[in-house]
């Protein structure tokens, strides 16, 4: 039977083995002697993945994440490279019939690779990233029934780890075109085999006699934005030995309500190709009237066409086929003159930058389409509209963009670390092989350019690429004329048809090329190094003028502790001592971690001389569980502090900001708003209100409270509540204004807060819960149910409907797709249930008694999701990922808000839901 045209991902039955442990050649192992994996020392491969992966998996070596473990695995500097050179193997199935033709496809390899198949040999040569396709027509089987192993070897230079550490270990991988982190850095420790393996989808491509290569997609806009039209340039190669007559067809349609399908275009041209050539051919362009933009998150919908290419060939038929989700969108910048600040606009508005730095999902390249789906939501419910994927890890799959609704700023494989300077002194000249770097580099732009989330292209960390490779890259990136043009659109579609060679037949020709992470129009924009700083700070400072000099900062970084539960689930009992608390001559508190702490990169609450203590402003903790609940309150404070601190000068001081780092690809202790296992730091949640779209705010060094719009509409009509309430509940102040406000500075002793833990709020918590499979949509109403002061009649916005019936008699909410505002009530739910439902509970009513004067606020609640019935020895297993609208939130007497939680229920599992606060330490089960 003939194989369909498309692609086939290989990915399931793949096997490994240790190069050394086997005794066959490739051509043996694809031919007369295939493994089987009941054969020693064959075992199951991950693929994609690495061979630190694999081995993982088969329990060969102890978990690298996992306490002090990483220690006793060999590195490949002791072991030397044979060590972690490896065979993987599999099987596949695919018969052609006349005229087909089949790719074999790797999407990238780490470092270089043999590959046999049925006993022939191909090398795939150097390189982290690029693809490599290798035509294996001729040499399939003739039964169908193919064998393919392939020989990874690790990169050329390694390196060795110095004893002390450091940034990139002893810089040797920068002689490379890898990934940089993998000698470790300050917040990781070394990847002992250096990520070597097939990291990344290998797949079959089924063609006929004409396949398509690499299609480019570019929109243009005009009349204000009303005339839209999309260029398309793909390159086509015949593999036939004659002339063919072809049909290209292009059909772009846009999804509606429901299931409904529209097609907006569908065109039809005749190219002839001939024989055993590539032409690169562009097909007029389409005309679209107001079509529908995408938009970064925080600025409206990401909407998305699909536009479908194919090839027929005359006398044969369909001959190939590509897909491709596309936004309509335009992307501009340039140094703003008034803050010298790089200056971003989306579709004529300008955005202000507010994101993070990304290093990759997962430390050993376990990069899954659901854990990349977690990660890039995550930062969707922060309200960020950026990431930065640093220079030193890797350039993101497409399956990261995939994914991606907030804007990503791609950088290439420099870092200053690893490529001029540091200790000792790294290479200059950046990889040995430039010639190599610039290939991967355009192969990366080929691979991403179609994705709207990709903003702009970096050439390096905190550094420049070397002078050739620097310049051939402004070269392959320089823009076209369009896109130098300002967002009036100034020059006609004639121009661009007639005077100009089309957008879609550039490398990429839509995004600017920036030389370094510190220049034009970053840090000070001269590569000097003004990033930064790293450390915990004075939450005031970030409000304060000279705090930071410069308009947009690519990198400023701060504390990162995970919940308890996350470090006894990373850590065995001897890292669970928390830090001891060492008072030095100045008064000043400094930190001392355990060994444990200090190898997971851990960074301390103070800085002896300049911040006092953060943890011990709310008393000195008791145990693990006490130091991490302070910890989660001080990073609250610390990462909304930072944003608003940005935000109260947005436009006359900053254009944007980018904090270090988002999220850590292993158990790290530092820079991040959720932990390797996906579980919420309260920062995240500090971030998600301060980055709101319309947010207020008071300003923690001038005391004025601060209205933030970073919408593209103008508010109006609209006044501010003000209410200041002390722990017992009572309101000393309330007042509602159309003016600016200044709120009295407090003393900043908030050690009252201790004795404050005995008195318990009486709480009533209402869930009604949604289930659909293994997916869950609970909603929790929760009511502070202590008396309301007398003194005062409040009007509390964040109020939701009392009656909960009503409420909850509403279909589930938008939440699976997107995290709903805190307080908006029934508005949180217009859609109609639809297919969503399948089962929903009763409501389920819990309540919570108060002890000691049981009234006042229930302060700083945060919920949690566990299986009901704990596991073997007792062990509390958590279910990770949730999505909550809301987290770490406190309420005052009377109030009242909704909480929606979204995740999945593995298979056999029952969920609970627990809540637990600073006034509610011991936790309540609540449903």
């Amino acid at each position: 039977m003939a194989a369909a045209i498309g692609k086939k991902v290989l990915d399931e039955e793949w096997l490994a083995a240790r190069s050394t442990e086997v005794d066959l050649s490739g051509i043996e192992l694809t031919t007369t002697n295939p493994p089987t994996s009941d054969q020693s020392p064959w075992m199951e491969a991950v693929v994609p993945g690495t061979v630190l992966a694999t081995l993982l998996k088969n329990k060969l070596v102890p978990d690298p994440f996992y306490g002090l473990e990483n220690e006793s695995i060999l590195d490949i500097a002791d072991s030397g490279r044979e060590y972690y050179t490896f065979w993987f193997f599999t099987t596949f199935e695919c018969q052609l019939s006349t005229d087909q033709h089949v790719d074999l496809n790797f999407r990238a390899i780490n470092y270089s690779a043999e590959v046999y198949l049925n006993g022939h040999r191909k090398v795939l040569p150097k390189g982290m990233f690029r693809r490599h396709s290798i035509d294996i027509t001729d040499i399939l089987n003739s039964d169908g029934q193919n064998l393919l192993a392939v020989l990874v070897y690790p990169p050329d230079h390694p390196g060795k780890i110095p004893p002390e550490g450091g940034q990139g270990g002893d810089h040797e991988i920068g002689k490379d075109v890898a990934a940089q982190y993998v000698e470790g850095w300050d917040w990781m420790a070394p990847i002992r085999d250096r990520n070597t393996g097939i990291w990344d989808e290998v797949s079959l491509s089924v063609t006929g006699p004409v396949k398509m290569v690499d299609p480019h997609l570019v929109s243009s806009f005009f009349d204000d934005y009303k005339r839209a039209y999309l260029h398309t340039t793909v390159e086509l190669v015949n593999q036939s030995k004659s002339v063919v007559d072809c049909s290209l067809n292009i059909q772009v349609g846009a999804e509606q309500e429901g299931d409904i399908f529209l097609v907006e275009h569908l065109q039809t041209q005749h190219v002839y190709i001939p024989a055993g050539s590539h032409v690169q051919h562009t097909l007029p362009e389409l005309f679209f009237y107001k079509p529908n933009l995408w938009w970064p998150n925080g600025m409206g919908k990401q909407y998305l066409y699909n536009v479908e290419i194919t090839v027929d060939v005359k006398d044969y038929g369909e001959s190939d086929s590509w897909s491709q989700h596309f936004g309509f969108r335009k992307i501009e910048s340039y140094i703003d003159s008034s803050t010298g600040g790089r200056l971003f606009k989306v579709n004529g508005q300008p955005i202000f930058i507010r994101g993070g730095n990304w290093i990759l999902s997962d430390g050993l390249l376990r990069l899954t389409k659901k854990r990349y789906e977690t990660d890039i939501k995550f930062h969707a419910d922060m309200n960020f509209n950026m990431l930065r994927c640093w220079g030193g890890g890797i350039a993101e799959r497409p399956d990261f963009y995939d994914y991606c609704d907030i804007y990503v700023w791609q950088e290439f494989w420099i870092t200053g670390d690893c490529d001029g300077r540091g200790d000792p002194v790294s290479n200059p000249d950046g990889p040995l092989d430039h010639d190599l770097f610039l290939l991967c580099a355009r192969d990366t732009v080929t691979l991403l350019r179609n994705h709207p989330s990709l903003a702009l292209w970096v050439g390096g960390n905190e550094q420049v690429p070397p002078d050739d490779i620097n310049t051939a890259l402004k070269k392959d990136l320089e823009l076209h004329p369009y896109f130098e043009t300002s967002t009036n659109c100034k020059h006609s579609e004639e121009e661009i048809s007639s005077t100009w060679k089309d957008p879609s037949e550039y490398l990429d020709g839509t995004r600017i090329y920036i030389q370094g992470s510190m220049w034009d129009g970053f840090a000070n924009g001269k590569g000097d190094f003004t990033d930064g700083p790293y450390e915990i700070q004075n939450p005031e400072n970030f409000f304060k003028d000279d705090f930071y000099k410069y308009g947009f900062n690519p990198e400023v970084g701060s504390v990162g502790m995970p919940v308890a539960a996350t470090i006894r689930a990373t850590m065995p009992p001897v890292g669970w001592q928390i830090p001891l608390f060492k008072t030095l001559e100045n008064g000043y508190v400094q930190e001392v971690p355990n060994p444990i702490w200090n190898y997971h990169k851990y960074i301390p609450y103070s800085k002896p001389g300049l911040v006092h203590d953060q943890i011990l402003l709310y008393g000195t903790p008791e145990d693990l569980d006490d130091f991490c609940l302070k910890a989660q309150l001080a990073n609250y404070i610390q990462y909304r502090a930072l944003l608003e601190g940005w935000t109260s000068r947005m436009w006359t001081k900053y254009t944007g900001v980018l904090i270090w780092k988002t999220q850590n690809p292993w158990t790290g202790l530092r820079g991040q708003f959720y932990d390797h296992l996906h579980e919420q730091t309260a920062g995240f949640y500090g971030c998600r209100c301060a980055a709101e779209p319309i947010h207020v705010q008071l300003n923690l060094a001038t005391y004025l409270v601060e209205v933030v719009n970073t919408t593209s509409e103008e508010l109006s009509n609209v006044a501010i509540e003000v209410s200041v309430w002390d722990l017992e509940g009572a309101c000393p102040y309330y007042e509602i204004f159309e003016t600016h406000y200044t709120i009295q500075k407090h003393s900043g002793d908030y050690k009252l807060l201790e004795p404050y833990k005995k008195n318990k709020i009486p709480l009533k918590i209402t869930s009604l819960t949604f289930i659909r499979g293994s997916s869950y949509e609970v909603r929790m109403h929760i009511e502070n149910k202590s008396e309301e002061p007398n003194s005062r009649s409040l009007v509390h916005k964040n109020h939701v409907l009392k009656d909960a019936s009503k409420n909850f008699g509403m279909p589930p909410s938008e939440a699976v797709d997107g995290v709903p505002d805190r307080g908006k009530g029934t508005s949180l739910f217009p859609k109609m249930l639809g297919n969503f439902l399948t089962k929903a509970s009763g409501l389920q009513v819990a309540e919570i008694n108060g002890t000691g004067t049981g009234t006042g606020v229930a302060f700083f609640l945060h919920f949690s999701v566990h299986a009901s019935k704990a596991q073997k020895n007792d062990e509390d297993i958590r279910i990770l990922p949730v999505h909550y609208s809301d987290n770490y939130f406190s309420l005052v007497p009377g109030e009242v808000m909704t909480v929606i939680l979204n995740f999945k229920v593995p298979s056999g599992i029952t969920p609970r839901i627990m809540l637990r606060g600073w006034n509610y330490q011991g936790g309540h089960t609540v449903l």
